[in-house]
C-alpha cells in the first residue's frame, strides 16, 4: 500500500491541466540524431515578433501521421493546421492543449473522414508546425482567443462541432460562449473554463523555484510508464492531489524556468497507456531547440492572468443550448480530471442536459491518445443524434462556476 500512495503522490504532485513523467534522457538523444538538430533561424515580422520555424524535416517519418501540413497567416505569423475529409461537409475542430500539438489526434481523425466528415486539427501559435515567437511575453490567453477566432474567420467555418482538450478547451469555451453562433455542437474531454476573481492569483508560486524544479525534476525522471489507478470505484481520489503546497504553481515555474522540461515527459506521464520511443519523439519534434520552446513554457502561466477574463465568455455559456457533450479521461487525477470539473460543465451549460455523458476507465488526462478510435465513434454517434435544429428550447436557470474544485 505505501508503495502504491508513494506512485500516486509522483502523479498527483503533477497535476491540473499536465503532468510530468520520465524518458528525459530518451527523447534528448532522439532529437540529437535527427535532421532538425541544426541551430533555427530567428526570423521576424513586419511587426517585429522575432520567431522561428520549426523545420520540415522534425516531421518526418512520424508514427502514424502523414497529413499534409496547411498554413494560414495570422499576425504575420503561420498558423499551421490539417484539413482532411470532404470540404463541403460542416468541419469538426480540433483543438489541443499544452504541450502538444495535433498529433495528439491521430487516432481520431481517421475514424471522424470514414464516416465523411471534414476534419480540421489546428496547431496553437508556439506549437505543433505553426511559427513559434520566442520571447515569452508574446504569448496572453486573450492573443489565443483572437488568433482562434481569426482562424475561423480565415477559413470561413460555419456549423462546427468542436472537441476541444486542457487549454485548447479554456480557449475554445471562451470562443463558443462569446460567438455562439459559429457552432452547432460541442465537445470537451478534460478541459474547462474556469471563473476567478479579478485581482486574485489562483496558484501562488513556490518561493524557492530552484528547490521546486528540481524535486520535480526527480519526480520526472522516476514516474511509471503505465499509470496506476488514481481513482476508486466510486471516482474518489485514493489520496488528495498535489502532495505539496505550491500544488499547480510548481509546474508552472518548473514549465517556464526548468531546462530539462520536453513536451514528451508531459504526454507520457498523463497517458494512461506507455509511448513508444518514436510516439515521444513526435511529440518532441515541434520544439527542437529551447529557443522553440517559448509557447508551451508559457502557457501553464496563463492561469495565473484569467482572473476577471472569462466572465464574458460564461454569459453566452449559460444561454448555450446546442448539443453539448463531455468525454473525459476518467484516471487525470488532476483538477481538470476530477468528476466534480466533468459536473461543472455538464450542470451549467443548457447543452448539456440528456447527453451521453461518460468517464473513460483507461484514459489519462491525454484521452485523446489512449483512447482516440473511440472518442471518434462517440462523437461520430453524437453527430448523428443531434441534427441541427432551427430553434432552441426554453432556458432554464444554471449555477455559476466560481473557481476550480479544489
Amino acid at each position: 500500500m505505501q508503495k502504491l500512495l508513494s506512485i500516486l503522490v509522483i502523479g498527483l504532485l503533477l497535476s491540473l491541466s499536465v503532468s510530468p513523467v520520465s524518458a528525459r534522457v530518451i527523447n534528448k538523444k532522439s532529437l540529437q540524431n535527427r535532421a532538425c538538430s541544426a541551430e533555427l533561424e530567428v526570423l521576424t515580422t513586419s511587426d517585429n515578433v522575432e520567431f522561428v520555424r520549426t523545420p520540415d524535416a522534425c516531421f518526418e517519418n512520424l508514427p502514424d501521421w502523414s497529413y499534409e501540413a496547411k498554413y494560414v497567416e495570422i499576425d504575420g505569423l503561420r498558423q499551421a493546421y490539417v484539413d482532411v475529409g470532404p470540404a463541403d461537409d460542416d468541419p469538426i475542430l480540433l483543438l489541443h492543449g499544452q504541450p502538444s500539438w495535433s498529433y495528439l489526434y491521430r487516432h481520431m481523425i481517421p475514424e471522424l473522414v470514414a464516416k465523411g466528415h471534414r476534419v480540421i486539427a489546428m496547431d496553437h501559435i508556439g506549437m505543433g508546425r505553426s511559427d513559434k515567437p520566442t520571447d515569452t511575453e508574446y504569448y496572453s490567453y486573450l492573443g489565443h482567443v483572437g488568433r482562434l477566432e481569426s482562424f475561423i474567420k480565415k477559413l470561413n467555418l460555419k456549423h462546427i462541432t468542436l472537441f476541444a482538450q486542457d487549454w485548447g478547451s479554456l480557449i475554445g469555451l471562451y470562443v463558443v460562449g462569446t460567438n455562439p453562433d459559429w457552432f452547432d455542437r460541442a465537445v470537451i474531454g478534460n478541459g474547462a473554463l474556469p471563473i476567478f476573481e479579478e485581482g486574485t492569483t489562483p496558484y501562488p508560486l513556490p518561493e524557492d523555484i530552484e528547490a521546486s524544479n528540481a524535486r520535480m525534476s526527480k519526480l520526472f525522471d522516476n514516474f511509471p510508464p503505465q499509470q496506476p489507478q488514481f481513482y476508486d470505484e466510486n471516482g474518489n481520489l485514493l489520496i488528495q492531489p498535489y502532495g505539496s503546497d505550491d500544488g499547480f504553481g510548481s509546474w508552472i515555474v518548473y514549465a517556464f524556468y526548468d531546462e530539462g522540461f520536453h513536451a514528451s515527459e508531459v504526454l507520457e506521464a498523463m497517458t494512461y497507456f506507455p509511448l513508444t520511443r518514436k510516439e515521444e519523439a513526435a511529440y518532441d519534434a515541434p520544439f527542437p531547440s529551447r529557443i522553440a520552446m517559448a509557447g508551451p513554457r508559457t502557457f501553464p502561466s496563463l492561469a495565473n492572468t484569467l482572473p476577471g477574463l472569462t466572465q464574458v465568455a460564461w454569459e453566452g455559456l449559460y444561454k448555450f443550448e446546442k448539443p453539448f457533450l463531455t468525454i473525459w479521461g476518467g484516471n487525470d487525477p488532476g483538477q481538470l480530471g476530477q468528476p466534480e470539473t466533468q459536473q461543472i460543465l455538464i450542470d451549467s451549460i443548457p447543452g448539456a442536459a440528456g447527453q451521453d455523458h461518460v468517464r473513460l476507465p483507461e484514459a489519462s488526462h491525454f484521452l485523446q491518445d489512449d483512447q482516440g478510435k473511440e472518442i471518434a465513434q462517440r462523437i461520430n454517434a453524437f453527430i448523428t443524434a443531434t441534427p441541427v435544429q432551427s430553434e432552441a428550447t426554453e432556458r432554464t436557470s444554471y449555477r455559476i462556476w466560481n473557481k476550480y474544485p479544489r
